[in-house]
């Protein structure tokens, strides 16, 4: 593991908990609302939380759980992670998101989010794109020796 791609996992963490912090303002008005939340504000909801598990797994497992841990599922985990916020993202900004809120606090929050989820989006884009490139260099490597077969 390179280095620096734990310091990538603590941001990707930090950033996801103020984006769950602004969903949760965010959904929070149609909490007595009969139909809920739209799906693009619930999805992004549904993004944060997937992503502190998904983050918790790259962390604690490796460390503490070795056996549970697979490079395999670890990449896929995270490109899913990354498809996911960028559909969010998109979805999001098409639909609430505007240019000009004024001092609006609720239209503001939603910007950030939208920021916040594009950011979260690069975050996992490099880490898809560093572990597929640790991932086909192990895997071009013999991990064995050839047994040695007398003629």
């Amino acid at each position: 593991m390179l280095a620096y791609v734990p310091i990538v996992h603590i941001v990707a963490a930090v950033l996801t908990v103020i984006e769950l912090g602004l969903m949760a303002y965010i959904v929070t008005p149609y909490d007595n609302s009969y139909y809920g939340p739209p799906s693009a504000k619930s999805f992004m909801m549904f993004n944060a939380v997937f992503t502190l598990l998904v983050l918790a797994y790259l962390a604690l497992t490796p460390r503490y759980f070795p056996r549970f841990f697979h490079q395999i599922a670890a990449l896929a985990l995270e490109a899913i992670t990354m498809i996911f916020w960028f559909a969010g993202s998109i979805a999001l900004a098409a639909g609430w998101a505007v240019p000009r809120c004024g001092a609006n606090t609720y239209c503001g929050s939603i910007n950030a989010a939208v920021a916040f989820g594009f950011f979260i989006w690069a975050l996992f884009t490099f880490l898809v794109v560093v572990d597929a490139r640790e991932f086909l260099r192990s895997r071009s490597r013999p991990t064995t020796t050839k047994p040695y077969v007398s003629a």
